[in-house]
C-alpha cells in the first residue's frame, strides 16, 4: 500500500506522459463538443427565431382579420338608420317602442352575422338610455353599471378610435372592442359599442401555433397578459416582458435570450398597432435544445470515442517506454554511495546513449570527487592562516607602546582602558571568521578600535555614531565595517590635521545598510565603473582581509545584490555604502 503511495507522489515519466495525454484527450473532446453545440445552438436559435417569425406573422394575420371584421361591423352598425333611430328617438307608445326594438333587432342580427364565427357578442347603448344586447351572458350585470365603467370612460376620451380593452373580474375575461356612435358632421355622439369577445375564445388565432414549452402571450400597452394559451398568466403584469418587447420592436430584433420565471427562454414578439397589443412567443430553451440536442446520447458516444482513444495511447505509451523504464529500474538498484557501479548499455538509441551518459557521468564524479577533497584540504589550511594573520602585529606594538607611554606618564587609569579595550578587540577577532554578530556587539568593538586609535593618536579626528535603535539586533558578518574606519583613520586624512568619521546604520526595506562617511582628503574614483581600492596598498589592513576582498566576501555569502560601494570627491571626503540581507535572530552565517 505504502509503494502505491508513493508511485501517486513520485509519479513515472510513463505515467506523466501517459496523464498529460489523457487530460489533453479530454480537454481536446470536450471543447470541441462544446463548440460544436455551441455553434448547433447557435444555428438552431438562428434557423428557429426565422420558422417562428413566420409563425408570429400568420398569428398576425389572423388577427388583422379579426379586426377587420370587427371594423365592418362598426362601419355598419354606425351607418344604419334604423340602429341610430333607435339609439336617439324618445319613448313613444308601446306600438312604435316595439316596431323600433325589433327593427333593431333585425339589423343587428344581419350585422352580427359576419361576427358568429368568432363568438363575439355585441352591446349598444344610445344616449336615450335604450341599450340592446344580442347575448347577455357577455354582460349579466346591468347597463348602467357598464355606461359608468372604467372602459367607457376610457372609450370617451378617445372617442373617434376603435380600442381593445382587457376586462376582468367576472366567470371568463373578456377582450372588448369599444367605439363611439357620432354624427357624421357634428361628431355628437349619440351612443356606445361594445364587442366582446372572452379570452378562450380568442385564443383561436394562435392556439395551433402552442405547445408546451412554446407559448404566446398577447400583452397591452400596461403590461398585462390579455390572452394566453396559459390560463395561469391571464390577468398577470409582466413589466419584464414589456419592456423586452418593447425594445425589440424598437431595435427591430429577430430574437432575445432572457430569464422568465427561473428558466431561460427566447423571446420572439411583433406590434399589433389595430389593437395596440404585443405579441410574445416564449420558447423554453432547455426543451427546445433538448429536443434538438440529445444530451445524454453525444455524452455516451463522446465517453465511448474518448475511451477507445486513451486505450489507445494507453498501449503506445508503453511500448515508447519500455525500455527507458527497464534503464530507470537499473539505474535506481545502484547502491548508495557507490560510484563504481556501472551499467550495461543495450537497448534502443535513446537507452543507450542515456546508459553511456551514466557511465560518463561516474567518471567525472568520482574525478571531481577527488578533487574536491584535496580543495577542501587547502581550504581549511587558508583558513588557519587567515586567521593567524587577522591581527596586524604593527597594531599589537603600536597599541602596547602607547600603553607603556600612558604609563611612563602616569596615566594609569587611561592606560587600563586601553587595554581593556585591547582585551574585548582580540577576543572578537580569534573568534570564528564566519561568525555573524549583532549591530550591538559590533558597535562596541568598533568603539573599542576607536578608542585605541584616538589614544596613540589623539583626538583629532572625531567618531560620531548613527545607529537606528530597531538595528541593534540585526545580524552581520564581524569585521564588515572595522576595515574602512581603519581606513579612514590611516588614509583619509593625510592632509587635513583633523575631521569626522560618521559611522550610520539603519534598514532600508529588507537590507542593512552600514555607512562610513569622513570628512578627509576624498580621492578620485571612476564612478562609472564602480572600481574600489586595491587592497594590496602600502599599509596592510587591521583585518588581513582589505576592503576588496571585504566586498568578495559579502558577495560570496550572501549573493550579487550585496557588497560594497564607494563614492568619493576630492577635498570633500569619502562614502563607503555597506549593503547586507536584513537579519535577525540568525546566531551563524556559514562562509561559502
Amino acid at each position: 500500500m505504502r509503494s502505491l503511495l508513493n508511485r501517486f507522489k513520485q509519479p513515472s515519466l510513463f505515467g506523466k506522459i501517459f496523464v498529460i495525454m489523457v487530460v489533453s484527450t479530454i480537454a481536446v473532446a470536450v471543447m470541441t463538443s462544446w463548440v460544436t453545440v455551441r455553434m448547433s445552438q447557435q444555428l438552431f436559435m438562428d434557423t428557429f427565431s426565422i420558422t417562428n417569425s413566420k409563425v408570429i406573422r400568420q398569428i398576425q394575420t389572423s388577427f388583422e382579420s379579426f379586426h377587420y371584421a370587427i371594423i365592418m361591423a362598426t362601419y355598419d352598425i354606425s351607418q344604419s338608420g334604423t340602429i341610430k333611430n333607435f339609439l336617439v328617438q324618445g319613448d313613444s307608445n308601446s306600438l312604435g317602442n316595439a316596431r323600433a326594438f325589433y327593427g333593431m333587432k333585425d339589423q343587428m342580427k344581419r350585422i352580427q352575422a359576419s361576427l358568429d364565427t368568432y363568438g363575439v357578442g355585441t352591446i349598444v347603448l344610445g344616449v336615450n338610455g335604450r341599450s340592446y344586447s344580442n347575448d347577455r351572458s357577455y354582460w349579466n350585470r346591468s347597463m348602467t353599471e357598464l355606461k359608468n365603467s372604467p372602459l367607457t370612460q376610457e372609450m370617451l376620451r378617445e372617442p373617434g378610435r376603435l380600442s381593445y380593452h382587457y376586462l376582468g373580474g367576472g366567470s371568463t375575461p373578456l377582450i372588448v372592442a369599444t367605439k363611439t356612435l357620432r354624427e357624421p358632421d357634428s361628431k355628437q355622439i349619440y351612443g356606445t359599442l361594445y364587442m366582446m369577445v372572452r379570452e378562450n375564445s380568442f385564443r383561436q388565432f394562435y392556439n395551433n401555433f402552442t405547445s408546451t414549452g412554446n407559448d404566446v402571450l398577447i400583452l397591452n400597452r400596461d403590461g398585462m397578459v390579455v390572452s394566453s394559451n396559459r390560463n395561469e398568466l391571464v390577468g398577470t403584469k409582466s413589466t419584464l416582458l414589456l419592456d423586452h418587447a418593447q425594445a425589440m420592436n424598437q431595435d427591430k430584433l429577430d430574437y432575445q435570450s432572457l430569464k422568465y420565471s427561473g428558466k431561460d427562454v427566447v423571446m420572439l414578439s411583433n406590434y399589433l398597432s389595430s389593437y395596440d397589443f404585443y405579441i410574445v412567443n416564449l420558447i423554453d430553451k432547455k426543451m427546445a435544445m433538448g429536443r434538438m440536442l440529445p444530451t445524454r446520447e453525444i455524452i455516451l458516444i463522446g465517453a465511448c470515442i474518448v475511451s477507445v482513444a486513451l486505450l489507445i495511447l494507453l498501449i503506445i505509451t508503453r511500448r515508447l517506454t519500455l525500455s527507458l523504464r527497464m534503464l530507470v529500474r537499473q539505474m535506481s538498484s545502484v547502491a548508495k554511495k557507490n560510484f563504481d557501479n556501472y551499467l550495461p548499455v543495450y537497448g534502443s538509441y535513446e537507452t543507450r546513449q542515456l546508459g553511456q551518459g551514466f557511465n560518463y557521468m561516474l567518471d567525472e564524479l568520482n574525478d571531481y570527487i577527488s578533487q574536491l577533497v584535496e580543495t577542501q584540504k587547502e581550504r581549511r589550511n587558508a583558513e588557519l592562516a587567515a586567521l593567524q594573520r587577522q591581527i596586524n602585529p604593527h597594531f599589537l606594538y603600536n597599541t602596547l607602546a602607547s600603553v607603556n607611554i600612558l604609563v611612563q606618564r602616569g596615566s594609569k587609569e587611561k592606560a587600563t582602558e586601553t587595554i581593556h579595550a585591547l582585551i574585548s578587540l582580540l577576543q572578537n577577532t580569534i573568534s570564528n571568521v564566519s561568525e555573524t554578530i549583532t549591530v550591538e556587539q559590533e558597535l562596541a568593538n568598533m568603539k573599542d578600535y576607536v578608542f585605541i586609535n584616538q589614544v596613540r593618536y589623539g583626538d583629532e579626528i572625531r567618531v560620531d555614531y548613527f545607529v537606528s535603535q530597531d538595528c541593534m539586533e540585526a545580524q552581520l558578518p564581524k569585521l564588515i565595517i572595522q576595515p574602512f574606519i581603519e581606513n579612514a583613520f590611516f588614509h583619509a586624512f593625510n592632509l587635513k590635521d583633523k575631521g569626522y568619521i560618521y559611522i550610520l546604520i539603519a534598514r532600508e526595506n529588507e537590507a542593512l545598510i552600514c555607512e562610513v562617511v569622513d570628512t578627509g582628503d576624498g580621492m578620485d574614483l571612476d564612478q562609472d565603473a564602480k572600481r574600489l581600492p586595491n587592497s594590496k596598498s602600502r599599509r596592510q589592513l587591521f583585518t588581513g582581509i582589505g576592503i576588496r576582498n571585504v566586498d568578495e566576501r559579502i558577495q560570496l555569502l550572501y549573493g550579487e545584490h550585496y557588497g560594497v560601494s564607494i563614492t568619493s570627491k576630492l577635498g570633500e571626503g569619502t562614502k563607503v555604502r555597506i549593503k547586507l540581507p536584513w537579519l535577525v535572530n540568525s546566531t551563524e552565517t556559514d562562509e561559502i
